[in-house]
């Protein structure tokens, strides 16, 4: 693929202000002129155009809501190249900023606050969660609390002797933590010499230590917490239910649909790599189908019940994370796991879904985001007082 060209011609989407005009927001880059998942943002411009969006790609910098048009991207598959030119403002705005450290910049947080308030534009998936904040969020409401794993803060050793009580297994992971990159798990081996065994999961494989007290445990894991310079939250360690010896959890995808409610848009299921303390299937995990798995597991007709329960869960779960959010969303994925006997548990949820690979879930999940976008498209246009046949 080409790297971006200018380009001055004028984008055709200019004559067409009848059709909803769709942006995929993402982050200025001084080399390659915007960043993100450059399949991602062609897949998801191809679909738009399909489904009669004017759809485009706009860096930070460039979209200026009070102005009727800004300088966006389109991808030209015929020469293979992005191609930059005007296109109208958006109607409807994604945010795509890949990475946390990008959305934290000043700049980047007026904007999209600016763009949350505008009267002319809609924006979705306004920010990247904080891992403390959805636990607090979930167990707010009795209908979701009983999904989530015993959580703390890890704000010294005294939260994580206190959970080595209660739980021979126990997570600590960073709040503002991606690919699973610096959690660590603390296993307790009462019968062993040195009974605490901690694992770090890093860039490039699992670090393991094994220690003879809680003091030399908590200075290895207080080091690990300080050289990663984010908070940690300290959680009970699940037990998941494994297949073949390897655990496994399911990542559901969970989308507004084109009436603006939530509904499932597919489950895949990730299973765990030899040495890996997580399902990442860059770290040696695989994916494979949820209900064999869990048929494997559990048998054909208890499996098919808790399929049933985990879809009904994912969509518990997403409403109450939208509702303590207090922000507009159009989608979310989440990491659940089902235990040995049975328990659906809430690990995480993530606000920008990296693409799932299961084709099926894959094509309807673009779809959805486009189906969403023309319901809101729809609303503001009749606050307007425009009518549609």
């Amino acid at each position: 693929m080409k790297e971006t060209v200018p380009s001055s011609r004028p984008a055709e989407a200019e004559t067409s202000a009848a059709k909803p005009v769709f942006a995929i927001l993402t982050i200025d880059d001084d080399v390659q002129l915007f960043r993100g998942n450059r399949t991602n943002f062609t897949d998801l411009l191809a679909t738009g155009e399909r489904m009669g969006f004017i759809s485009y790609v706009v860096t930070v910098r460039n979209l200026k809501p009070s102005r009727p048009r800004v300088i966006g991207y389109t991808f030209h598959s015929g020469e293979d190249m992005w191609v930059k030119s005007w296109f109208p403002r958006p109607d409807i705005v994604y945010n795509r900023i890949p990475q946390r450290e990008d959305e934290r910049q000043p700049y980047v947080r007026k904007k999209l606050a600016a763009l949350a308030k505008h009267p002319n534009l809609v924006l979705f998936n306004r920010r990247f969660f904080n891992k403390w904040s959805l636990f607090k969020w979930v167990r707010t409401s009795r209908s979701t609390r009983r999904y989530v794993p015993e959580t703390r803060r890890l704000t010294g050793r005294a939260v994580l002797t206190g959970l080595l009580k209660r739980h021979p297994l126990v997570y600590l992971k960073p709040v503002r933590g991606k690919a699973g990159v610096g959690i660590m798990t603390v296993r307790v081996q009462p019968e062993k010499h040195l009974p605490y065994r901690l694992q770090i999961q890093e860039e490039k494989g699992t670090r393991t230590y094994h220690c003879a007290t809680l003091p030399k445990l908590w200075s290895r894991v207080h080091r690990q917490t300080q050289s990663a310079g984010e908070p940690y939250i300290a959680q009970q360690g699940i037990t998941l239910a494994a297949a073949s010896g390897r655990p496994f959890d399911l990542r559901a995808l969970v989308q507004k649909n084109q009436f603006g409610q939530w509904e499932l848009t597919g489950i895949g299921a990730r299973v765990a790599g030899n040495t890996s303390i997580t399902t990442h299937v860059p770290r040696g995990g695989y994916i494979d189908d949820p209900e064999k798995l869990l048929a494997s597991v559990f048998g054909q007709e208890k499996a098919r019940h808790m399929f049933e329960k985990v879809k009904d869960t994912a969509l518990k779960l997403a409403r109450q994370i939208e509702r303590s959010s207090k922000t507009r969303m159009g989608e979310m994925s989440m990491d659940l796991g089902v235990d040995t006997l049975g328990q659906v548990w809430f690990f995480e949820a993530n606000s920008k879904p990296m693409k799932f690979d299961e084709p099926h879930i894959r094509s309807k999940s673009l779809e959805r985001i486009f189906q969403y976008s023309l319901y809101l498209y729809r609303k503001t246009q009749q606050k307007r007082g425009v009518k549609f046949g």
